[in-house]
């Protein structure tokens, strides 16, 4: 099967799925996902698995980086913070649908070579920095949209308050109990609301820079 059949028959299962925005369905036409993809799982680059970077960390499933980008109701207007850059895909996906995106990941290998994937994809709309992403960027607060792709326990208080008015959080939660659910929080001036939008298996959300060995 060709690469354009595979996200042909990728698109149609995030349908399925329930992903019906076509600005989201568009952009994951648009952006090669096995650019992203590490070369050991090349003839999975189209799946919709998730699959291990470096670092114990993963490269989330295609359908799911699907679905919490359309619960972020992004518009183009907009200035994005990521929490865990990872392999660069979620935010190549997210800089065709917002203004700017900043992302943060604790890891610099994993950086680098997210930032050498949005150099061949000519995205100039990311900032990107090392970083516990636990704290957020309150230099470029608020930020209208916030996604953290790593669970956390709860909602990360500084992330809660470098969020807009109105702006829309969307993060996987652990519930202490070996489940993890989709979270989309949207905030009302000191309130925020939150949403169970389906369940999730993330790594988890660990404080702290990169350890030293």
């Amino acid at each position: 099967m060709s690469p354009d059949s595979r996200k042909i028959r990728l698109v149609m299962k995030m349908r399925s799925a329930g992903v019906s925005d076509t600005r989201v369905l568009a952009v994951v036409e648009r952006i090669p996902r096995d650019l992203f993809t590490p070369p050991a799982f090349q003839d999975k680059a189209y799946e919709d698995t998730a699959l291990p970077i470096s670092y114990h960390q993963t490269m989330s499933a295609p359908v799911v980086v699907a679905l919490m980008t359309q619960a972020l109701e992004v518009g183009d207007r907009q200035k994005v913070l990521e929490v865990g850059t990872g392999s660069g895909y979620q935010a190549a996906i997210l800089s065709r649908l917002c203004r700017r995106v900043y992302t943060i990941e604790r890891y610099r290998d994993l950086l680098n070579d997210a930032e050498e994937r949005f150099k061949e994809l000519g995205i100039t709309n990311i900032t990107s920095r090392v970083g516990d992403g636990t704290f957020g960027w309150p230099e470029q607060a608020p930020f209208e949209r916030i996604i953290v792709t790593a669970a956390a326990t709860d909602i990360p208080p500084l992330l809660g308050k470098q969020l807009a008015d109105g702006g829309i959080m969307v993060l996987p939660i652990d519930d202490g109990a070996g489940g993890q659910s989709l979270i989309r929080v949207r905030r009302h001036g000191s309130e925020f609301d939150t949403e169970d939008i389906g369940e999730a298996r993330f790594v988890p959300l660990v404080p702290g820079n990169e350890p030293r060995d």
